[in-house]
């Protein structure tokens, strides 16, 4: 393991924007973390642990500590009586796992293929798309607690998964390290079909579509909101979706629901928790005032979906922020509620 000094960090994201890291180090065994952290704890450094990098948005600063890049390896899996449990290294790419899952007729996060990152990325996030979420399939995650310095077994209950959040990213956010995760699948099972946009993309269609076919809808379906990484798609230099579906109390959706009517509007929503609604982030964007392939310097909103903040080239992440900003508070003026960032600020 190799510790290296002032590395850029930019071209180890998808926004490809950001400052230097001082020390950065790449752990590919569960023994190299506990270096890493020894490290930075002997230098009194504060750390910060990275995965794929598509759901990160560094300062231009970089970061002042240790970058430690989770590059633990290995996929296992065991037949169970109706189910398949795999048990997966924090550094695997979690796209290929679920093309391995797909093909293989392994049904539960077929409609999450095409999210970029690694698997170690997903609790972190509650990574979720076209009605579902990894919580659903998750059984365990194997973690390094930097507070006891112990690696523990967290079951899903432990993890306290929520909409686009969990103990990883709220009240322990970066105490735990995650170094594998347990999923819970099902073999042969059927596709999960509850978004509008597969019931549309399958509609006529007298059979039930494959496993396959429907990771190859999904793809096709994100590739057309510049939700998937393709080289040379500038829509696609992006952190993906910038900021989460409001979920709203009684309260807040009756304040809204005021504001939408004086407009002769209506905003799409969902049910949520109980007595909540979650609201299109992207519909309370484009009604703003953004629409798709809105610019702001080097920085600008995707032409294919209005949540997808781009680097058009040349972006420093200050330009990434203020344009951020100017959204939130577009949306706050004009509907009275202020949108949440998904990705994570790096040294800001």
């Amino acid at each position: 393991m190799e510790i290296q000094e002032n590395i850029a960090l930019a071209p180890l994201t998808t926004l490809r924007v950001g400052g230097k890291a001082r020390y950065f180090v790449r752990a590919d065994t569960i023994e190299d973390v506990q270096t890493a952290v020894a490290f930075a704890d002997s230098k009194k450094l504060p750390l910060f642990v990275l995965g794929g990098g598509s759901n990160v948005l560094v300062s231009d600063n970089g970061w002042p500590g240790l970058v430690l890049q989770i590059g633990i390896s290995g996929i296992e899996h065991n037949h169970r009586r109706e189910t398949v449990g795999f048990i997966v290294g924090a550094g695997e790419d979690w796209d290929a796992f679920v093309a391995l899952c797909a093909t293989r007729n392994i049904a539960g996060i077929e409609c999450l293929s095409g999210i970029p990152g690694s698997v170690g990325a997903t609790p972190v996030q509650n990574v979720g798309a076209y009605g579902q979420e990894v919580s659903q399939t998750i059984e365990s995650v194997l973690v390094f607690d930097t507070a006891t310095k112990e690696i523990r077994e967290m079951d899903a209950a432990d993890c306290e998964f929520n909409y686009r959040s969990s103990i990883f990213n709220t009240r322990e956010r970066g105490r735990y390290i995650i170094l594998r995760v347990t999923y819970e699948l099902r073999h042969g099972g059927r596709p999960n079909l509850p978004y509008a946009d597969l019931e549309k993309y399958f509609a006529g269609r007298n059979e039930a579509p494959t496993l396959a076919e429907v990771r190859k809808a999904v793809l096709e379906i994100r590739a057309r909101k510049g939700m998937l990484i393709t080289p040379g798609d500038p829509d696609s230099q992006s952190a993906g979706s910038f900021f989460k579906n409001p979920v709203l109390t009684a309260a807040q959706f009756e304040d809204l629901s005021r504001r939408t009517k004086d407009r002769n509007l209506q905003a799409p929503n969902y049910p949520a928790l109980s007595q909540q609604k979650k609201i299109s982030a992207a519909w309370l964007v484009e009604n703003s005032g953004f629409a798709k392939g809105y610019v702001k310097g080097h920085a600008g909103i995707s032409g294919k979906h209005a949540l997808a903040l781009i680097n058009r080239g040349g972006a420093t992440a200050s330009e990434i922020t203020a344009l951020k900003d100017e959204i939130q508070r577009g949306v706050e003026q004009h509907w009275g509620i202020k949108l949440e960032p998904e990705p994570v600020l790096v040294g800001f």
